[in-house]
């Protein structure tokens, strides 16, 4: 994997994600398969890369948060990441973002609540993800 400054990210969508997750690096795999152009890049919130890019938004680098997106100098976080995320990949994926007309605080209560219980739904891994070599230039940090 490539350190910050290995990898020129202009241009590209940055998600940051639970890297011990089962369902976040499912999620990942999901977004990767389904990204043709390879908009995306990942790292996950446990690496020094992760960790600098929560600093830097002034949120809690303790705190796992689920998923976070990064594009354009601006951070997606909770339901806004998923359908920012959802709405980039290939057909027929973009018609989510028709629930950009549902209130935030009810689609964010939805992930919330899946978020809080992913680890007891989904599992969780001792250590984080390990790109395959096909993919492991679309991994930072």
């Amino acid at each position: 994997m490539g350190s910050p400054g290995s990898l020129d990210t202009s241009g590209k969508i940055i998600i940051l994600f639970d890297g011990v997750c089962n369902l976040c690096n499912g999620a990942v795999q999901f977004i990767i398969k389904r990204d043709p152009s390879s908009k995306f890049l990942f790292s996950s919130l446990q690496s020094e890369y992760g960790q600098s890019q929560l600093l830097k938004f002034g949120l809690d680098p303790m705190i796992l948060h689920s998923i976070i997106v990064l594009e354009n100098e601006k951070i997606y976080e909770r339901s806004d990441a998923a359908l920012k995320i959802t709405s980039r990949l290939s057909q027929p994926w973009p018609f989510l973002k028709i629930f950009w007309i549902l209130p935030r605080f009810f689609r964010d209560w939805v992930y919330d609540l899946i978020a809080k219980n992913r680890y007891k739904m989904f599992g969780k891994k001792d250590n984080c993800m390990i790109p395959t070599p096909d993919t492991r230039a679309r991994f930072l940090g």
